[in-house]
């Protein structure tokens, strides 16, 4: 089926049009996963719902701004991608799915998430980049096993000190925000293990020295005077990440310490569960 005639039938919304898109999307996958990102979806076809069995459904890619009551009938939900979609608001419908573990998010049209999502309580990765966001929401220190969080190419100023209550973090990538100084509460998280606040407005940072965990820290493209110090063996990324404060001695040579190559982003495929 060639996508014009896709683009065609997806502006209709009946039933029979939106089923035709998905062809031969009939029965429970036997891999208990449904991917139908980039089909130009204007609503989700109800008979996905009964699947109820699902753990990963992917609707990345679409015209989606609303979901069906009937979503939450997928209690095994472990994995869902809204990504690249056109939400407003995310769905409450969202938040009774209590088995999601992984809730991609990113590329919307976000200002806020529900208090409601507090309920995810097995949420361990949650990607908010590219939204309309001026804040970190509150409520996302409430999930308190989440392990990664992407709130990168948002509009944030600061960060709630109430994110030290996530000691289940690792990782955090900031990066393409507003922020005009190092977010103190990141100081206060010994277990972080990735900070990234690439592409801010970052003049000083702190020492980073004392956060135990911290294994790489990206600041690159900040009108900082200062490379963050850090403790011996943590990767940096940005201006002067080669001069390191102690350069290792070795049969009384000198032996500068460099990095490897800048690391990759987030990885745009998105990860299993674990």
């Amino acid at each position: 089926m060639g996508n014009v005639l896709k683009a065609i039938v997806a502006f209709v919304p009946h039933n029979d049009c939106q089923k035709y898109l998905l062809e031969d999307l009939e029965e429970m996958p036997v891999d208990k996963m449904v991917d139908v990102s980039g089909m130009q979806l204007r609503r989700l076809p109800l008979h996905i719902c009964s699947f109820r069995e699902l753990v990963k459904l992917y609707l990345s890619d679409n015209n989606l701004n609303h979901l069906p009551p009937e979503l939450e009938q997928l209690q095994n939900l472990q994995i869902l991608a809204l990504d690249f979609n056109n939400f407003k608001a995310l769905p409450l419908v969202v938040c009774t799915l209590k088995q999601l573990c992984i809730l991609y998010l990113g590329n919307n049209k976000l200002c806020s998430l529900p208090l409601e999502l507090r309920l995810l309580r097995n949420l361990k990765t949650l990607w908010i980049e590219s939204n309309c966001l001026q804040y970190l929401p509150e409520v996302v220190c409430e999930l308190s096993l989440l392990k990664t969080l992407h709130a990168g190419s948002n509009a944030l100023h600061t960060l709630p000190v109430q994110l030290r209550r996530l000691q289940e973090l690792r990782t955090i990538w900031l990066s393409g925000n507003l922020l005009s100084e190092f977010p103190s509460v990141l100081l206060e998280m010994p277990f972080l293990e990735v900070i990234d606040v690439d592409r801010n407005s970052i003049r000083f940072f702190p020492s980073l020295a004392h956060l135990p965990g911290l294994k790489l820290v990206i600041y690159d493209h900040n009108p900082c005077r200062n490379a963050p110090k850090v403790a011996k063996g943590v990767r940096r990324v940005g201006r002067w990440s080669e001069e390191t404060p102690e350069p290792r001695k070795r049969s009384g040579a000198v032996i500068e310490i460099t990095l490897d190559e800048k690391p990759a982003p987030p990885p745009a495929t998105k990860p299993e569960l674990e």
